[in-house]
């Protein structure tokens, strides 16, 4: 029998049962923790580490662990069924091919600037808001404009997703990632602010431009595309100005009133059967075509549900905060150099476990600020440190359910993922590197 690369879903059940296992094998443990006052958050407290009684996991909370996880991912999961059959509906109507037709004749003669636009609009999303389970939704636009401009499906994926996850990593704004960082180290926001934006800009110009490299070089250079200028109907326009409109409303309802993912979900289920209504889909042809749009969506929810669920066997076994006590002490003899190289890989293996970039803050940057102390170097580097070293993550550990939800909506298994998205992970992680070494030379 031919072995295959695993299916995604076996993917998350292999981590869920090794996750499991782990349990076995590391002595439960945590740290006191305290509130903190600026964050609202409960952070550990440094030094505080103990051993506790041992927990291991069963067959039965391995089990429960799965239908747990996806319940705990269930706002996510709506988000990624009403928005993603959202976009459905409105593929179906036709308007959205012939708008992304229409956008590739009005740059049919700079489609590098095109695609470098796209690529910082979505690390602008990701820096300002943390955006990521939104792109799943509109994994259809992806498809349409790659076939379109015959490119590599994972170079559009790494063009939205991929820029989208680097900008909110290297982002000295992000609200769920750098800022949280900045209080718990109890740094100010505007010391050395510029060249954190000036380290940024050059990470995502270097990521977008190598994958509006990387993916001319995948396509067919036979093909020759076909542009003729497009003419889009009133109704079609009118279908667009809606997508477009509740997508910047969702930016600003996120950003200004703190939206959640029901509020998303609630805009984009009107803004969906308003498009159909328009579309002359009629009523019975949206519902149809939502429905089928979940079918196309449900299992990228169910992936997210499942990443859940690793998080969920190890806190209740109470290992995390053993994993990050023996990542982080090792760090306290080597000389500051080495330490803060270190404490970058330290923080990206920890965000295979800890997938969460606000509660990788949470647990990790109490203990890295005071170890940055004690090897007297900047707190800064440690911020930058955890922010590299966790966001950079997100674009390659199968934990991430938002990456995997992706890739699933995308039909792009995780084998050929990695196969294409290797060699940018070394160039960012060098670049990581480089920029941790500067911050430390900036911020003496």
């Amino acid at each position: 029998m031919k072995l295959s690369f695993p299916h995604p879903l076996i993917i998350m059940l292999i981590f869920i049962i090794f996750s499991g296992l782990s349990t076995f094998f590391i002595q439960s443990g945590e740290f006191n923790r305290e509130l903190n006052e600026e964050t609202g958050r409960e952070v550990v407290i440094a030094g505080s580490f103990h051993e506790i009684e041992d927990k291991n996991t069963g067959i039965n909370d391995l089990l429960l662990s799965i239908p747990e996880g996806i319940v705990l991912g269930g706002e996510i999961l709506v988000l990624i069924l009403l928005i993603g059959g959202a976009f459905y509906v409105i593929e179906k109507t036709g308007a959205l091919q012939i708008g992304i037709e229409a956008l590739i004749y009005t740059f049919r003669k700079q489609q590098t600037l095109l695609l470098f636009l796209l690529g910082c609009t979505f690390a602008l999303c990701g820096a300002t808001l943390g955006m990521q389970e939104e792109i799943i939704a509109m994994v259809p636009i992806l498809v349409v404009l790659a076939n379109k401009l015959h490119y590599d499906l994972r170079a559009l994926i790494a063009l939205s997703l991929g820029s989208a996850l680097v900008g909110g990593s290297i982002s000295p704004i992000n609200p769920f990632g750098s800022l949280i960082a900045l209080k718990i180290a109890e740094l100010d926001l505007s010391n050395g602010f510029w060249f954190r934006l000036c380290m940024a800009l050059l990470i995502i110009t270097a990521w977008n431009f190598y994958h509006i490299r990387q993916g001319k070089l995948k396509t067919d250079q036979t093909l020759q595309i076909d542009f003729k200028p497009v003419e889009i109907s009133l109704r079609n326009k009118l279908i667009l100005f809606l997508m477009s409109a509740a997508i910047v409303a969702m930016g600003w309802g996120i950003f200004q009133f703190d939206w959640s993912y029901n509020q998303m979900s609630a805009l984009f289920f009107v803004v969906g059967f308003a498009c159909g209504i328009i579309g002359k889909l009629g009523i019975n042809g949206t519902a149809r075509a939502y429905t089928e749009g979940f079918g196309e969506m449900i299992f990228a929810g169910v992936i997210v549900g499942l990443a859940r669920s690793i998080y969920i066997i190890l806190d209740n076994a109470s290992v995390i905060d053993p994993i990050i006590q023996g990542m982080f002490e090792p760090l306290n003899e080597w000389p500051s150099g080495l330490a803060a190289i270190g404490m970058l890989i330290v923080q990206a293996i920890i965000h295979i476990p800890v997938p969460s970039t606000s509660g990788h803050a949470v647990l990790t940057m109490p203990l890295a600020a005071p170890l940055a102390d004690l090897l007297g170097m900047s707190r800064f580097t440690a911020v930058m440190a955890y922010q590299f070293g966790a966001g950079f993550m997100d674009i390659l550990t199968p934990t991430n359910g938002g990456m995997m939800a992706v890739l699933a909506a995308a039909s792009v298994s995780y084998k050929n993922w990695f196969s294409y998205i290797w060699k940018s992970m070394l160039l960012l992680m060098l670049l990581a590197l480089i920029s941790v070494i500067l911050g430390m030379l900036y911020y003496s």
